[in-house]
């Protein structure tokens, strides 16, 4: 399941219900980014087309979902005005074993922070784009460096 949102996110009802009834399930993996900044104050902006966001990380989902023989993926994201210390993005991967769990959640984090067609802008007002960071952690999980 993939959601945007444009709300404050409780991480831990989210894992809750995610965790729920899973009776082959081996490892639940979750992943909470958090907005960085001085505490209380505005740390960031994110942008999102309607259906085509959703549609792009699907499309990570679906890659993820093979490469790591997954059982369920969900994946919320925030958008609107993010303080210092909310969560932006949650990523819950789900597997018969930890560590295609835990594989899964970190790719489709390196995916989400390099390709997702979301648009963030900092608490400056200046757009902000992928790191060479970013891009070399999403270049690893590919043999040729494309992505």
């Amino acid at each position: 399941m993939i959601r945007i949102v444009d709300h404050v996110l409780d991480p831990g009802a989210e894992l809750t219900r995610f965790c729920a009834n899973r009776s082959v399930t081996g490892a639940v993996t979750s992943f909470v980014g958090l907005a960085r900044g001085e505490e209380g104050m505005p740390a960031l902006e994110l942008q999102a087309y309607a259906g085509f966001t959703e549609g792009a990380i699907n499309g990570f989902v679906e890659d993820a979902s093979r490469r790591f023989d997954l059982q369920d993926v969900h994946i919320v994201h925030r958008v609107g005005a993010i303080r210092t210390g909310e969560a932006i993005v949650l990523v819950f991967t789900a597997a018969a074993h930890r560590r295609a769990a835990m594989e899964a959640c970190d790719y489709l984090m390196d995916h989400l922070k390099s390709r997702a067609p979301l648009w963030k802008k900092g608490a400056d007002g200046a757009w902000i784009e992928p790191t060479a960071r970013d891009h070399n952690d999403l270049a690893r999980w590919n043999r040729d460096g494309e992505a």
